[in-house]
């Protein structure tokens, strides 16, 4: 039997912070969220240069812009169990004058975010303005960012990354989410997105794979390779295949649960298939 990596019970614990964060308030994305519980803890606990204090500067640090805000629930989860604020404050999620809305914003000054999104489309534009305030600052850290495959069907991200290419945005990467589903279905069936790579690679940009996207140590071998590939003239772009879901495996392989809160019987069904590792809030 293979040895768990140290980081699996943080893994597990977040996993149960998202069904038990959109189950109490009957609201939320968890499939998104829960497909992408390996990358940000792999991101923020291994990959990410950041400092202790927050601050939206984010000069001498690596920054990271979540676009497809909806998954809002793991990205919440990963900051406070990072010590970006109190994890207890994980129950104010999605409640009326909460800092932690349904898509991130930033009017209430939580640590963590720095920009609202969930407005699909936004966040490529975003980072790469970010990654380029950086090379004028003559600041040498990364620029990462994470979009749902869905959200490429939105035009404003075509023109970002024809400008990232255009201009070398080099110290920029950012990692498509491709889980195949989205709110209406399958997006082979809604709006095929074709050749993703090839895409890329045509509009001038470096493409790595991940194939195993939620396994830990394929992740952390991915991004660690993708960060090799900046500052060399082309933006980095990193295809991660996920399976929405993950972790619960009446969730898994559907869109049916991008944006639907589990009831009281199916949180007892997720919460026993991933037991309380590190302690809920």
């Amino acid at each position: 039997m293979p040895e768990k990596h140290p980081l699996q019970d943080l893994v597990t614990q977040t996993r149960r912070d998202i069904v038990r964060m959109v189950h109490k308030v009957n609201s939320g994305h968890p499939g998104g969220s829960l497909g992408c519980t390996e990358f940000f803890i792999a991101l923020y606990h291994e990959i990410l240069e950041i400092k202790t204090n927050f601050d939206m500067d984010g000069i001498g640090e690596d920054l990271f812009f979540l676009s497809n805000g909806h998954i809002s629930p793991v990205y919440y989860s990963t900051l406070a169990r990072r010590g970006y604020f109190p994890v207890d404050e994980l129950n104010t999620f999605r409640l009326i004058n909460s800092r932690l809305q349904g898509h991130p914003t930033t009017h209430e000054g939580l640590p963590g975010v720095r920009i609202a999104s969930g407005s699909l489309g936004q966040g490529m534009s975003v980072a790469i303005g970010a990654a380029l305030a950086k090379r004028l600052n003559k600041d040498p850290h990364l620029v990462y960012s994470l979009h749902g495959d869905g959200e490429l069907q939105e035009g404003q991200n075509w023109e970002a990354i024809m400008f990232a290419a255009a201009k070398k945005v080099d110290n920029l990467i950012a990692t498509v989410d491709l889980n195949g589903q989205q709110i209406d279905g399958p997006t082979e069936e809604v709006m095929s997105l074709g050749n993703v790579r090839a895409k890329f690679e045509a509009f001038g940009w470096d493409v790595q794979e991940i194939k195993e996207g939620n396994n830990l140590e394929a992740i952390l071998e991915g991004m660690r390779k993708a960060k090799q590939h900046t500052g060399k003239g082309k933006p980095v772009c990193v295809l991660l295949e996920t399976v929405m879901g993950n972790g619960v495996d009446f969730m898994m392989h559907t869109h049916a649960w991008h944006g639907k809160a589990p009831n009281d019987e199916q949180l007892e069904i997720a919460l026993a298939q991933n037991p309380e590792t590190i302690g809920d809030y």
